[in-house]
């Protein structure tokens, strides 16, 4: 298989990823590496008919730790923290006020680092309009799983720049797949420090 037809595959691939996978809450991308701050995604699908999404809680796993947010238009934003200052470490994010409707997902973004190479689990709790609640907590094979990430010491051997480049464009790639159903501008809201 050449080259250029891996990489075609690869990306027809993270494109379909998010079509395949957006009937559950997730996080993107969902293989980074350890100790590099990159972007993330959180992405929850409002799948219950006739309501909307308008709250959304995400527990942050040891060792992930969120540097700052992007803004959320049309949701606001509380962080508990533990420590204080340079030590601060995220444990949970609440973001009310959104009203995502059936078939759209509510979007949140964040630069983070994981520590160490493993799998993070997120659990995320989401609540409708309605009053019910879905929590994102269950093993893979429920019907609400939680996101996982999976952190790699590298993705590549060698540190080869190809492979390096590759997995930026997948990571970009996976948020703006995620991110197009916010395309109709919503109301402004405000991150913990928002990203240049």
């Amino acid at each position: 298989m050449t080259l250029r037809r891996s990489i075609l595959l690869a990306v027809s691939g993270t494109l379909l990823a998010p079509a395949l996978a957006s009937a559950h809450a997730r996080v993107s991308p969902a293989v980074s590496v350890a100790g590099k701050l990159q972007l993330y995604s959180l992405a929850v699908p409002t799948e219950k008919d006739k309501v909307t999404t308008t709250k959304v809680v995400l527990t942050v796993p040891s060792g992930f730790s969120i540097d700052s947010f992007a803004p959320a238009p049309g949701w606001q934003q509380a962080v508990q923290q533990s420590g204080s200052g340079d030590n601060a470490v995220v444990t949970n994010v609440t973001w009310t006020g959104g009203k995502v409707p059936t078939g759209e997902d509510s979007l949140f973004q964040f630069l983070a680092q994981a520590a160490s190479s493993k799998r993070y689990t997120f659990e995320v709790q989401q609540t409708y309009s309605d009053g019910s609640i879905v929590n994102w907590s269950g093993p893979e094979s429920s019907d609400a799983p939680a996101p996982t990430i999976d952190v790699k010491g590298s993705l590549g051997g060698g540190g080869t720049p190809f492979v390096a480049i590759l997995a930026l464009i997948l990571s970009v790639l996976a948020v703006l797949a995620a991110g197009t159903g916010l395309a109709g501008g919503r109301g402004g809201g405000a991150g913990r420090r928002p990203l240049a």
